[in-house]
């Protein structure tokens, strides 16, 4: 068990900001994760467990205390029959690795999260998705270790208290439950019409109209390319802002202005706007911010790209001016997705 001191934690962030964890080691194992956390508590030192850094946003102030990096691998097929599959992953594995080695069984379900960056642990956390798909649609349980009682344990679906974008990981549990793995149900239906808009433009554009789930992957890996910068190159944590979702009379509100507004119906009766869109009409498209040294990627207005930022400080004025001229338009206030720490 390494415990390293004073680490950088920017090189843990792919918006690459951030100050010092003042101890960093890495779990391989639950019992190497177990002992970390033992450790931690007996020096009555904080601790927080995270994955790649894809969705971390460090504070300048950095982490006084033990950060765990979660490096716990593995896969395993626990059944497999004519109708799909189920699987356990270690929360450790990239998610996107995962994603083309379920394709390449030939197991559905996860093909439209293609290139979602992050690790298998961060997914339930987030509830990632895209394009109409939710890792909840498919989550068996999570398998974790529960800090507060430090005993391993399954959070089954139904417990995980989903909802866009959130689950209880994120919200009433914070930082209670360390997920260790995951099991999944796929299936092995083939992928059909009606797909997400941006999906069957890409589709019809292509003269595309076979479709497997290598043909999905393929098509939703080249939409996010086009919109989205790699943060192994560019600084930054994908989409940075959470899609409202807002009333109806403040949304017909807002349709009444602006008659082209992006927007989709949700199953409760609100309406969920696109942050993109709103960012946009704001004026903050490919913007390139001089005062904070950050910018707005040119794919994409709801990325946030640190050009030249040396502080969090930064990034979060900058964030602070999209975030004013957004609720000064439209009356709605914008969060933002990736998580501040600590």
């Amino acid at each position: 068990m390494k415990i390293l001191e004073n680490v950088d934690l920017s090189a843990y962030s792919t918006m690459r900001l951030g100050g010092k964890a003042r101890y960093l080691s890495e779990a391989s194992s639950d019992q190497e994760l177990l002992r970390l956390v033992e450790w931690a508590k007996s020096k009555k030192q904080p601790f927080i467990v995270i994955g790649q850094g894809s969705n971390i946003v460090w504070r300048d102030e950095g982490f006084e205390g033990l950060v765990i990096v979660n490096k716990i691998l593995g896969r395993k097929v626990l059944g497999e029959d004519s109708s799909g599959a189920t699987i356990r992953l270690g929360a450790g594995e990239n998610w996107d690795e995962v994603v083309a080695w379920t394709i390449e069984h030939d197991w559905g379900g996860l093909e439209l999260l293609s290139k979602i960056p992050g690790t298998v642990g961060a997914a339930p956390i987030q509830n990632i998705g895209a394009y109409g798909q939710e890792l909840s649609l498919v989550l068996v349980e999570a398998e974790a270790l529960d800090t507060k009682t430090m005993a391993f344990g399954a959070v089954v679906n139904d417990a995980c208290n989903f909802g866009y974008r959130t689950s209880r990981f994120k919200t009433t549990d914070k930082g209670r439950y360390a997920i260790t793995a995951v099991t999944l149900k796929l299936n092995k239906d083939q992928p059909k019409p009606p797909f997400y808009e941006s999906l069957e433009e890409y589709f019809k554009d292509n003269g595309i109209t076979s479709y497997t789930r290598q043909v999905v992957r393929d098509a939703v890996a080249a939409i996010r390319s086009a919109k989205l910068p790699d943060p192994s190159a560019v600084n930054n944590n994908g989409s940075f802002f959470i899609n409202p979702v807002v009333g109806k009379e403040l949304a017909d509100k807002i349709a009444s202005r602006y008659p082209d507004i992006v927007s989709w119906p949700t199953d409760d009766g609100q309406v969920k706007l696109s942050a993109g869109w709103l960012i946009e009409q704001a004026g903050f498209k490919d913007i390139h911010d001089p005062a904070t040294g950050m910018a707005t990627w040119k794919g994409s207005a709801l990325v946030m790209v640190n050009e030249r930022a040396s502080k969090t400080a930064d990034l979060l004025a900058f964030k602070k001016k999209i975030v004013d001229k957004v609720n000064a338009m439209f009356g709605v206030n914008l969060q933002q997705e990736p998580e501040l720490l600590p």
